[in-house]
């Protein structure tokens, strides 16, 4: 993640927590919407000044628009909810296996007492 992400999705979490839309943002920061979209989408970097607008517009100091905890709290929560997601996928086809060789096991099974039945 470059300095451009960072500041962009610190942006966007800390405009969603206040459930602003990026126009109330840009009205609160004296911006255009359109300036709020592209700083989102880490197209462009404010200037200093206008970092101290967007900060303040969000309710926090401007170095807090580059805090990386904000970042690693949401990469662990995605991580946690990868993990999980194989471990069901993974799960299920490892069920899947189990259950096909039941049912060939059984199949077999059969063939033998109908060889045995005609014996």
């Amino acid at each position: 993640m470059n300095l451009r992400e960072l500041l962009a999705y610190n942006m966007k979490e800390n405009r969603n927590r206040l459930g602003l839309s990026q126009a109330r943002l840009a009205e609160r920061s004296g911006l255009s919407t359109q300036y709020i979209a592209m700083i989102e989408l880490a197209r462009k970097f404010p200037s200093p000044e206008m970092l101290e607008h967007i900060a303040s517009a969000l309710e926090i100091d401007p170095p807090e628009l580059f805090s990386i905890q904000i970042a690693e709290a949401q990469i662990r929560k995605f991580k946690k909810t990868v993990l999980t997601d194989i471990e069901k996928a993974v799960s299920g086809a490892v069920m899947q296996v189990i259950e096909r060789n039941l049912e060939i096991l059984e199949a077999t099974e059969d063939r033998e007492n109908m060889q045995h039945c005609d014996d």
